[in-house]
């Protein structure tokens, strides 16, 4: 054995004992790199902090207030009683009957069949008040009948008499351009409606910017259909303060050219439109939408029982007939009243209201003695 190599049984014991300190040092000091002293106690609390709940963050709309949502359906619904409003500029009066001899009817209105909406619904906390029309043609509607400055001065005087007539209710200002107008001639592609530039949607959208208003996008499909126009336009309808108008009034199934006869859309055709907004809704994160309906004669809209609203679209059915208060008065009445879907809506013509025999067109008081009481008004 080589002398070198012999050691004793003490000095192994001596080597052994000095390599268990050099472990624990290094082992102690790497555990300690730049200071931190990473100690099992630390390493709990790491853990602990990394899974802790982190707070959510702020909702990106409103919050639906149920409560506040149901007393408002009941204000607009103006009473308990199922009577619609009988103006005194109504032609004929109710006869008086007996409490006592008259069952009380369940009111059609408000409708507690709809669905609440989603977050960040503007109805029915609001009323809207819109003007309508298209930029090329001062025959369709008060946007395109006078300068752009004078147009908003009025829309902004228009706004603030609603204020002062419902002042529990904030008005919102809206932009209701017609996008698709209907023709009396066919066009190249056999649909009898003309649809518009996008440098004119562009110029409704920087209006509605203004005034802190929204946009109504409205279609007069002709011998097209909703189903192939609607997409056309989605990089504007999947804009949050984008929302849509659906006219039966120029809706040709029957083949029949625009304006020889009064067009029609089928619960199914609203249905489709409510089902398309709703998808963007859903896709892109947005309130709910509104959607308008005009009417004016009960074949303008077939089976409306049947029309579902949703809860990411608000569905509005907006009187859309011209004349006398009295004639105005018994088509509400007749047509709207009596197939409730969600909400109503009211048009004036500041032209065609005022023709003999009409006596002057609808102050905002006096709409609201409707029942229900319109939310969205619309003024051409």
């Amino acid at each position: 054995m080589h002398a070198a190599l012999e050691f004793s049984r003490p000095a192994l014991w001596g080597i052994a004992f000095g390599l268990a300190v050099v472990a624990v040092v290094y082992i102690y000091e790497a555990a300690n790199i730049g200071g931190l002293g990473y100690t099992r106690d630390a390493a709990a609390a790491v853990v602990a902090t990394s899974t802790q709940v982190q707070t959510p963050p702020p909702p990106k709309y409103p919050p639906l207030d149920k409560a506040a949502y149901d007393k408002k359906m009941w204000q607009l619904a103006n009473a308990t009683t199922a009577d619609p409003v009988i103006l005194v500029v109504a032609t004929s009066s109710a006869s008086s009957t007996s409490a006592t001899s008259t069952p009380k009817k369940k009111p059609l209105w408000p409708v507690t069949a709809a669905p609440y909406p989603k977050d960040g619904a503007l109805l029915p906390f609001n009323r809207i008040v819109a003007y309508y029309g298209n930029f090329y043609s001062k025959g369709m509607g008060v946007l395109g009948q006078y300068p752009t400055d004078v147009m908003l001065q009025k829309l902004a005087s228009t706004t603030e008499a609603w204020r002062k007539a419902d002042p529990a209710t904030p008005v919102i200002p809206a932009i209701h351009y017609i996008v698709e107008t209907a023709q009396g001639s066919a066009q190249a592609d056999g649909t009898y409606r003309l649809q518009m530039p996008d440098s004119q949607i562009d110029h409704a959208l920087d209006l509605a910017t203004q005034i802190h208003g929204i946009v109504f996008l409205d279609f007069q499909v002709g011998k097209s259909t909703l189903q192939k126009d609607l997409p056309v336009y989605e990089k504007y309808l999947k804009m949050p303060n984008v929302h849509l108008g659906i006219d039966p009034e120029f809706s040709m199934k029957d083949g029949v050219p625009p304006g020889r006869e009064i067009g029609t859309f089928d619960a199914s055709d609203v249905n489709f439109a409510a089902q398309y907004l709703a998808k963007l809704v859903d896709e892109y994160d947005l309130p709910p939408k509104i959607l308008i309906v005009h009417r004016f004669t009960e074949d303008m809209v077939t089976h409306a029982k049947q029309i579902k609203p949703l809860p990411e679209v608000q569905i509005v059915m907006d009187m859309d007939g011209w004349g006398s208060k009295a004639k105005k008065t018994g088509t509400y009445n007749q047509v709207i009243y009596p197939e409730p879907v969600q909400f109503t809506g009211f048009k004036l013509f500041y032209k065609n209201d005022i023709l003999p025999p009409s006596t002057g067109m609808f102050t905002p008081k006096e709409l609201l003695l409707f029942k229900p009481q319109p939310i969205y008004i619309q003024y051409q």
